[in-house]
């Protein structure tokens, strides 16, 4: 008898998952989508770069995005992608204890050091507690759908298996 176990996974299925196990996926973090660029203190056009990424603007995040290839020490667009916000505050030179609250009351953020200038837009965020997006749990239901799946296909087999060896008398107790 030949067994094989289904690897694909549909979207529709990884939707009805998730909207059938939504109590499963609450957040144990604060999560961000975010722009965030740390430029020499002594860049040039820094004015420039400051106005450009406070803009919703597609030509004016091309230019921002020449500028920062040009002179950022760092520019991570976080944009289609979820973070931690304990991710993002690794890159920063400071530490924010209530996370909460900034994401409340910034959606830009500027902080300076000597040597670098850092600059945050935050352009959405969800809150510890709150159900998790459907986007940012993803793969974790592939994983989770696979290894059902796996389980599955491995008691079927071995009962298989079994049922096989009844049928043909071909298995000893010992």
């Amino acid at each position: 008898m030949l067994y094989r176990m289904d690897t694909v996974i549909a979207g529709n299925e990884l939707e009805s998952y998730y909207a059938e196990n939504e109590n499963s996926f609450y957040l144990t973090s604060n999560i961000v989508r975010a722009l965030f660029i740390k430029l020499p203190v002594e860049t040039p056009d820094l004015n420039r770069i400051r106005l450009l990424y406070r803009s919703d603007s597609q030509k004016d995040m091309q230019e921002l995005e020449k500028l920062c290839f040009q002179f950022a020490e760092k520019f991570d667009d976080f944009n289609e992608d979820w973070i931690t916000m304990d991710r993002l505050m690794l890159e920063l030179n400071e530490k924010i204890t209530d996370q909460e609250n900034f994401l409340k009351r910034n959606s830009f953020y500027e902080v300076s050091d000597s040597a670098s200038v850092y600059l945050i837009k935050i352009n959405d965020f969800r809150l510890r507690g709150s159900l998790a997006p459907f986007e940012y749990v993803m793969d974790d239901i592939k994983r989770i759908i696979w290894n059902n799946r796996r389980i599955e296909f491995i008691k079927n087999l071995e009962t298989g298996i079994y049922n096989d060896a009844i049928k043909e008398n071909e298995f000893k107790i010992y």
